[in-house]
């Protein structure tokens, strides 16, 4: 008897104890380093780019590329999931990704150096064949915790753990580019990058979660978007591509002021402390009430994000701007991790994969905007000019949960009504 009672998640419980037994403990590892080749092509291609041709420029283009790739394709696989199945569109991604990868390490200056159109397009097709393993992680997670009981409390829990696994390889990515890159050679994260989609991708896609997600296909059920639905998710998408402005400005500005220091090796050390408050406050999300309304989350967390993202005008020196990197990525796990789960929410279980996919691909977009626009305010205004345009991305992340709460509260009152559809 006390065997099957310590298997339960009771309320007073962690809920990250219930899921291991949901996934087996196979699949935290996996999931983790099967994400990690997306944050590492973006930044290997640039750092490959810049040592084989000497310019900034190219190096920033074959990223630019990366990154519009992955915005285009990432929707397209996620439609894809949903139509055929995650393993049967997963292993020929992965494939293809990993081909692509090897063959942009090798005409991008491991072997002879192709003309900059070639690596433009092999860069754009690498992005768009990235496996989207952090979306449609997400979506199994919908479907294995749907019917429980304690549903609620697990799919908050591991939303959580993903945002915070994201906010790591998104730190650790990028670290170890440049660490491989400098001990080694420049070409080595990519070819990494490719080990590990062709070999852990596959792998990602056959686990046995992979069967709680129900392909359309087999569902035999044509689903159509309703107007409200279609708001919504275009509301959480416009919040993603807020919080990908912040990332892309915030970076660009935290590299500026190490520059502005005299030592701009440190700026990616300095941009570590927002990732590592909002890994830990994404975590405390499902420890947070039940009751309270997401959009609600969705507002607080802004509220609090536009003034700590203005306090990053302010510090002159390091330590004052490591505090105030710190406070300013407290709510940047919670908006993550409810933006997520309020597009669970909206969209139609047939559509999961695609949405899930459409909101990574706005942190996409949004980083692509915040790299160029910090970038163009910082070569004229310096680190300052960088964190306003970071600024700028809080308030329209609250500019987006502010529409997504009217919305609810619409539907709320439409539903209480008897004359609205389901939320």
């Amino acid at each position: 008897m006390s065997n099957s009672v310590s298997r339960k998640t009771t309320p007073r419980s962690s809920p990250y104890a219930a899921l291991p037994p949901l996934v087996g403990w196979a699949f935290f590892p996996l999931g983790f380093f099967a994400r990690l080749p997306l944050a590492m092509l973006t930044i290997g291609s640039m750092t490959l780019l810049i040592d084989s041709t000497g310019s900034y420029a190219a190096g920033g283009m074959a990223a630019a590329m990366v990154g519009i790739g992955s915005a285009v394709g990432g929707p397209t696989i996620g439609y894809l999931s949903d139509r055929f199945g995650q393993r049967r569109v997963l292993v020929p991604v992965a494939v293809a990704q990993a081909i692509l990868i090897t063959a942009l390490l090798w005409f991008g200056g491991a072997g002879p150096l192709a003309p900059l159109g070639v690596i433009v397009l092999l860069a754009i097709l690498a992005g768009a064949t990235g496996p989207q393993v952090g979306p449609l992680a997400r979506v199994r997670w919908m479907a294995l915790t749907r019917k429980r009981d304690t549903g609620g409390r697990e799919l908050s829990a591991a939303l959580s753990y993903e945002s915070m696994v994201d906010e790591l390889g998104f730190v650790l990515g990028p670290a170890a580019v440049g660490l491989l890159a400098a001990l080694v050679a420049p070409w080595l994260p990519l070819a990494i990058a490719a080990v590990l989609t062709i070999v852990l991708v596959p792998l990602f896609a056959v686990h046995r979660t992979e069967k709680a997600v129900l392909p359309a296909v087999k569902n035999a059920v044509k689903t159509k978007l309703g107007a409200q639905q279609v708001t919504g998710i275009s509301f959480a998408v416009a919040g993603m591509i807020g919080m990908g402005t912040f990332f892309g400005a915030s970076a660009a500005g935290t590299l500026a002021f190490a520059g502005a220091l005299g030592n701009a090796n440190i700026g990616g050390l300095l941009y570590a402390a927002v990732g590592f408050t909002s890994a830990i406050a994404a975590l405390s999300v499902a420890f947070w009430p039940s009751g309270w309304p997401q959009a609600s989350r969705w507002l607080a967390a802004a509220i609090f994000m536009v003034p700590a993202a203005l306090a990053l005008q302010l510090p002159g020196d390091l330590v004052p701007m490591i505090a105030a990197l710190l406070l300013v990525g407290i709510p940047v796990g919670p908006v993550l991790v409810t933006i997520f789960t309020l597009g669970g929410e909206v969209a139609p279980r047939e559509r999961l994969s695609t949405v899930m996919t459409l909101l990574s691909s706005g942190i996409v977009v949004g980083t692509a905007i915040g790299n160029s626009l910090a970038g163009l305010l910082a070569d004229s205004h310096g680190y300052a000019g960088a964190y306003a345009v970071a600024a700028g991305a809080a308030g329209l992340i609250l500019a987006a949960g502010i529409a997504m709460a009217i919305l609810r509260l619409r539907q709320r009152r439409a539903m209480l009504s008897g004359n609205g559809p389901r939320a």
